[in-house]
């Protein structure tokens, strides 16, 4: 068994430094090497982290020795292709969310990890957030009796990278940006009972000048337990960040708010610029996040992928359920595009979910 285990980072911007932040608390992790094909970003990168090695292709990453997983920190229509590429290479992966653009390249890095014997997890973190993780304990010993409504919310004023704009190269709007994080949540709050039934509305509400995706959502999931997940996304929230959830049973409720309770409220006329919170404007009153990395579990969950890979365990976030939660967003934007409730499962050809909606306007 190696006593550490050698990480490299594909993407050098906004959410591969929370990775190089994270794995930096994860004593059995070190972080080798760092790739971007832009001149300059990687290089930048590795001074900002203190990361011995850089490259510009992706090819000299996987070659470089003492690699042992790769996580993928790059925009959503790359995520297929760094798989492939990374499994080939024998080097267990981590991706972002979500998982990928489409059900036919899901399939695809599913089966090319299991044919390569190499781990395939999938990042979400409000599997390991730990008010969130407090939450599911709630449910889980009975505290609150049976589950009956689930609710998340994550709201800000817009993603923080012009490829989320474009649709072509994201997918989808906020729906694909964002609801990914609720639909997992939903799913492993209800120890993955099937869904049933999804049901939902999108606008383009304020950011017609930027994208043709969706800037506001609410989804509702419908289990086959009965239990309801009622998912609120937005990328029109002024403010900084708002990301919240409850749980209501037959004999309790619960509420979590991830900013606030380890937060500063806080006024400020030119804005705070500090990790997430660039995710949203923050001048005038906003909520000054403590500990910011570690309240949102990225550590926790880097830690527990670390750990997956040194031994031999199974993660609790997999390809698999990214592939669920991307059968979930094709499924709602479907739903949104009909105006009527898409029955599950549900299967399509169709390359990105927001073609789904916007069907109108592809032809």
């Amino acid at each position: 068994m190696k006593d550490t285990i050698g990480i490299g980072l594909v993407g050098s911007q906004f959410v591969s430094s929370i990775h190089a932040e994270a794995l930096k608390s994860v004593s059995d992790a070190r972080v080798l090497a760092v790739m971007s094909p832009t001149p300059g970003n990687a290089r930048d990168f590795a001074a900002r982290h203190h990361i011995p090695h850089y490259f510009t292709d992706l090819k000299d990453l996987l070659a470089m020795p003492g690699i042992d997983m790769v996580v993928i920190g790059a925009p959503n229509d790359t995520h297929c292709e760094i798989t492939l590429a990374a499994a080939a290479a024998g080097k267990h992966i981590v991706v972002e969310k979500p998982l990928c653009l489409n059900l036919s390249e899901a399939d695809t890095m599913i089966n090319a990890c299991k044919e390569a014997g190499v781990k395939l997890m999938y990042a979400e973190e409000l599997c390991f957030t730990p008010k969130y993780v407090r939450l599911k304990a709630l449910l889980d010993e009975g505290a609150l009796g049976a589950p009956v409504l689930f609710k998340q919310s994550e709201k800000h004023d817009g993603p923080h990278a012009d490829h989320f704009w474009d649709v072509e190269r994201s997918g989808g709007g906020v729906t694909m940006d964002m609801g990914c994080h609720a639909l997992q949540f939903f799913r492993w709050l209800n120890g993955n009972n099937p869904v049933r039934s999804v049901y939902a509305q999108m606008a383009t509400s304020v950011h017609k000048d930027k994208t043709r995706g969706d800037d506001n959502a609410i989804i509702i999931l419908e289990f086959e337990n009965g239990v309801i997940g009622l998912a609120e996304e937005s990328w029109t929230k002024l403010g900084g960040m708002d990301d919240r959830a409850e749980i209501h049973g037959s004999e309790g409720v619960a509420y979590a708010d991830v900013l606030q309770g380890n937060s500063i409220q806080t006024y400020s006329s030119k804005g705070i610029g500090y990790a997430v919170e660039k995710a949203g404007n923050t001048v005038g009153w906003s909520f000054t996040m403590y500990e910011e990395i570690w309240n949102y579990g990225f550590p926790q969950e880097f830690a527990h992928f670390v750990d997956c890979v040194k031994h031999d365990k199974p993660p609790l976030v997999t390809g698999e359920d990214g592939r669920a939660v991307l059968e979930l967003i094709f499924a709602a934007y479907a739903s949104a595009g009909s105006g009527k409730k898409v029955m599950m499962p549900f299967t399509t050809q169709v390359d990105k979910p927001y073609k789904l909606w916007k069907k109108q306007e592809v032809k």
